[in-house]
This record gives C-alpha cells, sequence and structure tokens, in this order.
C-alpha cells in the first residue's frame, strides 16, 4: 500500500472517531443529535433540512446531525450553508474571523494497479473509498450575499401538515394497519401496525410513530432494502431502531413536524453499537437519508416537504453534497 492510501486510510479512521467520539458525547449527556430544540431559545433557526444555500439541495446522511448541531451550538438563524468559495461567487464573502463547520464527502475510485490486475485476472475491479472533509459556513457568518439567499422555508399551515402524512401514508402501498395497543413492523408479513390516533395524547404523536414505522418498512427488500433479521435485544436490532429513529427525524423535519424520540429507551444499545464500530453512526445515518427519500417521494404535491437527500450513499459513504 502506497504512502498516499495509508494517509488516507488513517483519515478516514481518524473523521470517522471525530463525528462517533462527538456523538456518544451527546448522547451520553441526554442529548440525541437527530432531535433538536427546535421552536425555543437555544435554536433560532426554523426547523428544516439543512440546505447548501447557493444549490438548493439538502445535505443528507450524517451531515445532517453535524449541521443541525452547529445551528444550535452557535445559536446560527438560518439552515443554509455555504463554501468558501461560494460565498465568494455569489458575490459577498466570509466575515473575518468566522470559523466554519466540517462536514463530509465520500466516493470510491479504481487506482490503475488494480485495473491492471483486473484486466490480468478477469475479476472485477475493486473501488477503494475515499474521504474528504469540505469547511462550509452558516450564511449568517457571511457578508453582501444576494437579498433573500437567507430566507427561511416556508413553515407548511399547521392544518395541512397531518393531512400531508396521511395522504404519504395511503401513496406507499405499504400495508399499514390501524388498531391494537403497540405499534411495530412486522417484516416477516411486511405489514405496519399502529394504535389509533385517539390512543395518543397528540394526533401528531400519531403521525411520528407511524413515520417511525415505516421507516422500517423501508428495509423490506421491495423498497430500499435493508438487513432486517435482527432479533430483539441484539445490536443489528438496534443498528435498525437508530436507522427508523433517524429516518423520522429527517422526515418529520421535511414536513414541518417537530421531531422527537420515540424509542430513547434503546440509549445504551446504541451507545454500546457506536463505541463498539466507528462507522456505525454513519452508516446508520445514511440507511436513514435513504428511507427518508424513499417515502418522501411519495408526497402527493411537489414542494410539500424537502426531501431529507437523494445522493446514492452506501455504507461507506457519507455525503455527495458536501459542496
Amino acid at each position: 500500500m502506497s504512502r498516499h492510501y495509508a494517509r488516507a486510510g488513517a483519515d478516514r479512521a481518524s473523521l470517522y472517531d471525530d463525528i462517533t467520539n462527538k456523538i456518544i458525547a451527546e448522547l451520553e449527556a441526554g442529548r440525541f443529535p437527530w432531535v433538536q430544540p427546535w421552536g425555543t431559545a437555544a435554536a433560532q433557526a426554523p426547523l428544516a433540512m439543512p440546505a447548501n444555500a447557493a444549490t438548493g439541495r439538502a445535505y443528507s446522511g450524517i451531515n445532517v446531525l453535524i449541521l443541525w448541531g452547529a445551528v444550535v451550538e452557535h445559536g446560527f438563524p438560518v439552515q443554509g450553508w455555504l463554501t468558501f468559495r461560494q460565498a465568494l461567487s455569489l458575490g459577498g464573502h466570509v466575515r473575518k474571523g468566522e470559523h466554519g463547520t466540517t462536514v463530509v464527502y465520500a466516493d470510491r475510485f479504481i487506482p490503475d494497479d488494480e485495473k491492471n490486475r483486473a484486466r490480468e485476472t478477469g475479476e472485477a475491479a475493486q473501488a477503494i473509498p475515499f474521504l474528504k472533509r469540505f469547511i462550509v459556513f452558516n450564511v449568517a457568518q457571511c457578508e453582501n450575499l444576494p437579498d433573500g439567499l437567507a430566507a427561511a422555508p416556508v413553515t407548511p399551515e399547521p392544518g395541512l401538515i397531518e393531512p400531508a402524512v396521511d395522504a404519504l401514508i395511503k401513496a406507499t402501498g405499504i400495508d399499514f394497519r390501524i388498531g391494537g395497543n403497540s405499534a411495530y413492523y412486522a417484516p416477516a408479513h411486511d405489514y405496519v401496525r399502529v394504535p389509533p390516533p385517539q390512543a395518543y395524547f397528540e394526533t401528531i404523536d400519531w403521525h411520528r410513530t407511524a413515520l417511525h414505522e415505516l421507516g422500517h418498512a423501508t428495509g423490506h427488500a421491495s423498497r430500499v432494502g435493508r438487513d432486517l433479521g435482527g432479533a430483539f435485544g441484539t445490536k443489528r436490532y438496534a443498528f435498525e431502531e437508530l436507522v427508523a429513529e433517524m429516518n423520522a427525524a429527517f422526515c418529520c423535519a421535511s414536513l414541518g413536524i417537530v421531531p422527537t424520540v420515540r424509542h430513547a429507551d434503546y440509549l445504551a444499545s446504541w451507545l454500546e453499537v457506536l463505541r463498539e464500530d466507528n462507522r456505525a453512526i454513519v452508516r446508520a445515518a445514511s440507511q436513514a437519508s435513504k428511507a427518508a427519500d424513499w417515502l418522501l417521494a411519495f408526497l402527493p404535491q411537489p414542494g410539500s416537504g424537502a426531501k431529507a437527500g437523494s445522493a446514492e450513499v452506501d455504507e461507506t459513504e457519507i455525503d455527495r453534497r458536501a459542496a
């Protein structure tokens, strides 16, 4: 292995450690990175998915957690972000003394020696993942940008949010059953069951629960496809719950619903998974974005909610839209 590849591997490991350690610290403090205090003094920015202000593209995967955390930590009033060069290209600039936020970009490439090996052996060439760090700045850290670039996204009318979720549920075609006293997805029979709305203190909690269970259903082989074979209490089961939690948060934020934690009792299991595998949170966030994308594609009207992200990001990838 060349020094270049060795350094790249070390950088990837370091970045995964940095991300995972920060998420672990948040969870140990009782804070869930996919649930932020939107609508309170601690979070000045409106509820929305973070997006690149120049391209309009929403960030996905682990970058959502990173940027949501930065918005709350620094009290930024908007969810729009730019690279240093993008700010300049728009006629503005980053204010002197401002510190950016590190997001990540991942992709794969095939080295020349691997291409040669594949030609000689007739085997498929193995791509090597690479990881890059990018620095982005919140729009509020910039000056002289075009008017309207920092405009807050239009908040859906409260009375339209729940009907939109109801329509989304029907449009997915997933077998969705209402009844009983517990919410769950049955992988073997591919159906979701959720107690009736009146079983919840607030109807919006019913919709949050529905989005969580629908997130599990996206794992079916006929949809996004994930490993749903973990038995209750196993690390695989805890990982899937982590995916469903973040999927629900991404869907809620896209639809104008404040995300909440549906299964905080899995906290100890999530911490165990993250401590054993420094890439687990990245894979889970990536899978959550895929699940949210699949569900939000069924919104009845374009523009009813911003997608959580549409990049094809596998478990070794993070986000193709850092810049």
